[in-house]
């Protein structure tokens, strides 16, 4: 059943971007445009990277959101997984910065990514990508921005003109059904979505394994500008359960939606079957 949204949203949105653009310019002090990083860098127990940047922005924001909205629970790539985030109506969901090893190499495609869950719904999210001079930032019902400017996803029916990033992979695998033109992977999946937002590409395919923090935003940001994640299957995509991991997920304006799921069911049952 859905909620009413937080009487004081706007005034909330506000202050979570301007937490957003100060932690931004903590990960930047420690960013060199096209060179590596100069953040300590170390690998977490499974093997993805962590730099100092990214816990020192995720310490910011947790004490900022944390006195934004005290009674809200905390979800963060960087921070241990707290069971009471399950029976909170409110969580905040944080990546501190996605895309990091973009980050690390000098890439600009890196962003610092809020969202707002209400009953397990993005209610809020910002995207704030430094390098890129770009910020995302919505409330559900109104509408999605850049930098302060209302944007929209395009409204193409047709794959075989869509601009479509993602896993070389999953697009190969897709062009040998589909004919559409492929764009360079964006590392950050937030700003893949944002992008889809905003009109630069048309659609965008993730691998499985991808986390709540780093879609809750973006994910937001694009149904406001009109377009739609999904599962592979068509299904709709779940936030805070007691394991924040997803499958196979795609994203387009909304007229592309159905083509693509299409594709990629079609796309499935050309796969050989495992006996």
């Amino acid at each position: 059943m859905s909620t009413p949204p937080l009487p004081i949203a706007p005034d909330l949105l506000r202050a979570v971007r301007e937490s957003c653009l100060e932690a931004g310019a903590i990960a930047t002090d420690l960013f060199r445009p096209g060179a590596k990083t100069a953040a300590r860098t170390w690998s977490k127990s499974g093997g993805s990277p962590v730099t100092e940047a990214d816990i020192g922005v995720d310490t910011f924001l947790r004490i900022r959101l944390s006195v934004l909205l005290p009674e809200a629970a905390w979800l963060s790539e960087e921070t241990v997984d707290d069971a009471l985030r399950l029976s909170r109506r409110f969580v905040w969901v944080v990546d501190p910065i996605d895309g990091t090893r973009a980050y690390m190499s000098g890439s600009p495609d890196w962003a610092v990514c809020v969202a707002l869950l209400d009953e397990g719904v993005p209610i809020l999210g910002v995207v704030h990508a430094p390098a890129s001079e770009a910020t995302y930032t919505t409330l559900r019902g109104g509408g999605a921005q850049k930098n302060g400017s209302d944007i929209a996803a395009t409204a193409i029916t047709t794959l075989g003109v869509a601009r479509i990033a993602g896993p070389k992979p999953m697009l190969d695998a897709l062009a040998r059904i589909e004919p559409f033109e492929p764009v360079d992977k964006i590392p950050s999946l937030a700003l893949r979505l944002a992008r889809i937002a905003d009109g630069s590409i048309d659609a965008g395919l993730i691998s499985a394994d991808s986390r709540d923090w780093d879609l809750a935003a973006a994910d937001l940001i694009l149904q406001e500008a009109g377009g739609r994640m999904s599962g592979a299957a068509g299904e709709a995509v779940v936030y805070n359960r007691a394991t924040p991991v997803h499958g196979l997920l795609v994203a387009s304006g909304g007229g592309l939606s159905k083509p693509l799921v299409s594709a990629m069911q079609r796309l499935r049952d050309a796969q050989p079957q495992r006996s």
